[in-house]
């Protein structure tokens, strides 16, 4: 059955050097539901562009509109507002049998009394693929996955993790412009789970398709993605890389979502050169730099600062250099093999987490009841937006 996209297709005016179009755009995309009698928005007026052959993912918590997103894209649900573009044309209103995309979901679907063959060869029977290409195909597909040789046998003998792989097997086979995944190793024990992630992209990798992954799961996300999206509310929050949305969150929540955060607030001293001071009552004055996180506050703004634990040092004495200063008592420490955590109480009450790598000379670098300093770089700080 012919499909509603053309992926090799250049847009107008487009040759060589030039920009392609996008694998998926969403334009002002809301979805609302209605409960109770009431309108409930589950997506708001959202703008995304995901490009060809790109890891994508939509993290955030449960009810943030990341699954509604996908199923928007893929077709299960028609937005109240927007358009939905693949490779430059408008599906919104495809059913999703014709729109060159396919979704895994968690559970698998596998069909129990099939094998596993028939299980990756289901799609391309029912489009009536020549049994010669079919076996090809099929055989090719779970090469990829890594269960050539497993073809009869019946997904109940499988382990969840190579399920998982025959769902795969099962979206690939057919060859979509993109593949959507709905927190699809989320039944998977931990250390499975941490290996799928891996597996997952080297199989993106070496299909060079595009991947969109919903999960709340920080840590698959900034694993495997090229970009995410943080969602909050139906909007999303912060979009970049892994490296961007960690390193440098532009948000209250983003700083929260993500890994561990140390959150101080204060006044804006001053902004020149590059810096924002920031008065942090109590404790002292913190020090911005870098980018657009560090300018435009007037003076006696109210903003909140954040800092990474691994970037803040812990020391005994006052450290020298143009860095950030605090002086606090030690609170708690606990030893994690590789590491160790110490917290840290600011003259304002504040706390400061302190992740700290067990090097030969970092071991026991502070106990509880120390005064200490916590130090780190002004451009490791992060004034947040909102």
């Amino acid at each position: 059955m012919a499909t509603a996209t053309h992926p090799e297709r250049a847009g107008p005016g487009e040759g060589p050097g030039a920009t392609a179009l996008p694998a998926i755009s969403l334009e002002r995309i809301s979805k609302t539901y209605r409960s109770g009698g009431e309108a409930v928005a589950a997506v708001r007026e959202l703008d995304l562009r995901v490009e060809k052959g790109e890891f994508f993912s939509l993290l955030g918590p449960s009810g943030c509109g990341k699954t509604t997103t996908m199923r928007v894209i893929a077709g299960f649900e028609d937005p109240t507002t927007g358009t939905v573009r693949l490779h430059g044309d408008d599906v919104t209103q495809v059913p999703p049998h014709r729109r060159d995309v396919n979704m895994v979901f968690q559970s698998y679907a596998l069909f129990p009394h099939m094998t596993v063959f028939d299980n990756v060869a289901f799609g391309l029977r029912r489009k009536g693929v020549a049994r010669e290409e079919l076996n090809r195909r099929v055989g090719e597909a779970l090469e990829l996955v890594e269960l050539a040789g497993r073809g009869r046998t019946r997904p109940g003998r499988l382990s969840g993790g190579q399920q998982q792989r025959v769902a795969l097997a099962r979206a690939l086979v057919n060859r979509p412009s993109a593949l959507l995944l709905d927190e699809p190793l989320g039944a998977l024990d931990l250390k499975l789970r941490q290996a799928m992630q891996i597996e997952l992209k080297r199989i993106q990798r070496d299909v060079g398709i595009t991947f969109v992954y919903v999960t709340h799961d920080q840590g698959e996300a900034l694993t495997m993605s090229d970009r995410i999206a943080v969602m909050n509310e139906g909007r999303v929050e912060q979009l970049g890389t892994p490296a961007e949305v960690y390193e440098h969150p532009a948000t209250r929540f983003t700083a929260g979502f993500i890994g561990t955060s140390n959150l101080l607030s204060g006044e804006v001293a001053d902004t020149g050169g590059g810096v924002t001071a920031i008065e942090v009552a109590g404790a002292g004055r913190v020090l911005a730099a870098g980018g657009a996180q560090a300018g435009g506050f007037p003076a006696g703004v109210r903003v909140d600062v954040t800092v990474r634990p691994e970037k803040v040092a812990i020391a005994r004495a006052e450290p020298r250099g143009d860095l950030v200063r605090l002086r606090g008592t030690v609170t708690e420490v606990v030893y994690l093999g590789s590491a160790t955590h110490y917290t840290v109480k600011l003259g304002n009450g504040a706390e400061i987490v302190v992740f700290q790598q067990n090097s030969s000379d970092a071991v026991g670098a502070a106990e509880r009841g120390d005064t200490v300093w916590v130090s780190w770089r002004p451009e490791h700080s992060s004034v947040l937006t909102n």
